[in-house]
């Protein structure tokens, strides 16, 4: 047989028979006198055999496994790995499925979406604020931090700010600091409002959002995030962290 008789005979394509000659998973076949390949009724059974295996999920490696006469594992065994493997994609799929209703079920989806369940109601607490272009920023830190974070510190981080919004004191609070910093997007760093903001904000900070240490503000990180915010406002959150770290 020819390479495209035995792909259509298979019923893979020839570039795939050539690939698994490269991977060593099918044997070359001998040419004939005029340099083509001819292939064997044994070429056709080894082939459809890493078909069926590879429909099964098997990667070529662990098919190369299988096909070895000197093989360690067995075929259940390698097949038990990949049922254990195949078990777990479906419960993440499922978590997932689960994340997309609830999400679906949502009476409204934040701009800052998808987050998880807690932190739309955190971002539903905070709607009163939602014209603040300061709160904006708040909130797609917040989204940052519960993708990014690993999920103790994420806890710890997301309850401080929610226990801060507890009340609607405390919304009217944030809504007083953001506005606050609002009228600081085209401030100065040594414009005197600066001060009342950083005070107010400081006021506002919940302890638990701040870390067990010195807060190290070459950081590259905390670098990125002043340089979102315009100078003026940028300075105001500098101070206020200043003034929580007992550094006045």
């Amino acid at each position: 047989m020819r390479i495209g008789e035995l792909a259509a005979a298979v019923g893979v394509t020839t570039r795939t028979v050539r690939h698994y000659h490269h991977q060593g998973l099918l044997p070359e076949p001998e040419r004939l006198g005029n340099g083509y390949r001819d292939y064997t009724l044994r070429h056709a059974v080894v082939l459809a055999r890493i078909r069926r295996l590879t429909e099964l999920g098997l990667g070529l490696a662990e098919v190369r496994d299988v096909l070895a006469d000197d093989t360690k594992k067995e075929l259940r065994e390698i097949l038990a790995e990949l049922d254990e493997d195949l078990a777990r994609q479906e419960a993440a799929l499922r978590e997932r499925r689960q994340r997309l209703r609830d999400l679906l079920d949502a009476a409204e989806l934040p701009a800052e979406g998808p987050v998880s369940p807690e932190l739309a109601a955190l971002f539903s607490a905070m709607a009163p604020l939602s014209d603040s272009p300061m709160a904006a920023k708040d909130r797609e830190v917040l989204a940052l931090i519960e993708t990014a974070a690993n999920p103790a510190e994420r806890e710890r981080l997301l309850g401080a700010v929610s226990s801060a919004l507890g009340s609607p004191e405390a919304v009217g609070a944030a809504n007083e600091a953001y506005a606050l910093l609002d009228d600081l997007a085209d401030a100065t760093p040594d414009d005197p409002r600066v001060a009342e903001a950083a005070r107010t904000l400081a006021a506002l900070i919940p302890p638990g959002l701040l870390p067990s240490t010195d807060i190290d503000e070459d950081h590259s990180f905390l670098r990125a995030f002043y340089a979102d915010f315009a100078p003026a406002q940028a300075e105001a959150i500098r101070r206020a962290l200043r003034i929580l770290m007992g550094d006045t």
